[in-house]
């Protein structure tokens, strides 16, 4: 058993935010079960092995175990290697007066057995709504921003995937917190539930959020954010930014222009009164030459005010290629699976059950929408919008 007691100042934040308690893992052992404990702020753990990153669950837990077979959320299981293991503690909020702490280390022989999950019932699916595309290509409706049992989400992979195909979702971003430990779940989640589940996760730091899309491995949220988006973009996968003006989780992290990723969360559920142009300003500022425009609910609770596919991002889609679709800018933002929405296909806008709203171009012009099915010319590159006559964004298109 190894013990580190202390207590954390708001000077030690300051130095260095993220700290590692060392601890030694003999031969032999096949688990490993880590419990803190403190008084005041917030601490985020995690967990790190000689051969690298083997877990995350910031705030959301107190306690985790790692096995050859079974680890608990958000950690990945498999053979402890011999060696000098590192506690994680990112000392997310400490207070003036700091934070008494204390860490137990204790190893095992034996190895955890894995708990039995029941699968829930595989959910009917509402009738799928048929927008116009192009021939061999199909408009996917999907949520990009969604939390499980690995970070700070309260329903298992399995339950998440049915709740979104409820929903009438065609696709749905797994995206935990600094983890890929839902990954391997997502496969036979998705085949269950019968919805396409992608690879994600949300890079986390007090500084700013940002999803990487796709099978990359583990992203280091230690690194600057640059190497972010150059780690994604090597091994195939994209990176949004994300909600870059929600609370104390805005992007307030330095990026240069030339790396600044085309891809944004610009429709957040924090994005309640959409009226506030704020969120198309900094698009704006952000890239010059235009974002790409996505949306995430960050749902993470059934019992929260997020509802998942609240909004919808549509990807207009080769077979199931949602990775394809949205790295081709092929996006559209909707409020919900039955909102009216903006489409972009080829040289034409295609406005759906937005009678009465005012179609807004990248340059600021802006026309009457009227009609269940207008069709308009594309003209420049950019984000389009419908808006309300009180300026209120109901769609998005790129």
């Amino acid at each position: 058993m190894t013990v580190h007691t202390g207590r954390w100042s708001l000077e030690d934040r300051l130095e260095q935010g993220l700290r590692e308690l060392p601890f030694e893992v003999p031969p032999g052992t096949a688990s490993i079960t880590v419990e803190l404990s403190y008084d005041g702020g917030v601490i985020d753990l995690g967990c790190h092995g000689p051969d690298g990153f083997r877990g995350w669950s910031g705030g959301a837990r107190l306690q985790y175990t790692v096995g050859a077979e079974w680890a608990t959320p958000g950690y990945l299981p498999g053979e402890l290697e011999p060696g000098t293991w590192h506690v994680w503690l990112r000392l997310h909020r400490i207070p003036p007066d700091g934070v008494p702490y204390e860490v137990t280390v204790t190893t095992s022989g034996s190895s955890p057995q894995r708990p039995d999950e029941s699968l829930p019932p595989r959910p009917e699916r509402p009738p799928t709504r048929d927008l116009p595309a192009p021939d061999g290509m199909r408009w996917l409706a999907g949520d990009l921003h969604s939390h499980t049992v690995h970070s700070d989400g309260t329903l298992t992979v399995h339950e998440l995937a049915c709740l979104a195909a409820s929903r009438g979702l065609d696709y749905l971003a797994v995206t935990d917190h600094n983890t890929v430990s839902h990954h391997p779940e997502l496969p036979a989640a998705g085949g269950h539930a019968g919805i396409l589940l992608l690879p994600g996760q949300e890079v986390t730091t007090d500084l700013g959020h940002a999803n990487v899309f796709g099978d990359t491995g583990w992203v280091d949220f230690r690194r600057p954010s640059a190497d972010w988006a150059a780690f994604a973009d090597a091994r195939g996968g994209l990176m949004s930014i994300n909600h870059p003006l929600s609370g104390d989780c805005a992007w307030r992290l330095p990026l240069p222009a030339d790396h600044r990723p085309r891809f944004a969360e610009i429709w957040h559920s924090s994005w309640w009164d959409r009226r506030w142009g704020a969120p198309l300003a900094w698009a704006d500022v952000w890239r010059p030459g235009g974002v790409v425009p996505l949306g995430g609910s960050d749902f993470h609770d059934p019992a929260q005010e997020k509802s998942l596919g609240e909004p919808v991002t549509w990807v207009l889609t080769e077979g199931d290629d949602v990775l394809g679709g949205l790295a081709a800018g092929r996006t559209s933002v909707s409020a919900g699976v039955g909102a009216p929405v903006l489409l972009r296909v080829g040289d034409e806008l295609i406005a759906l059950g937005a009678d009465g709203t005012v179609l807004v171009r990248p340059d600021g012009r802006r026309t009457a929408v009227r009609g269940d099915r207008v069709l308009a010319p594309a003209g420049h590159p950019g984000t389009h919008r419908l808006e309300t006559h009180e300026n209120e964004v109901i769609a998005l298109c790129g």
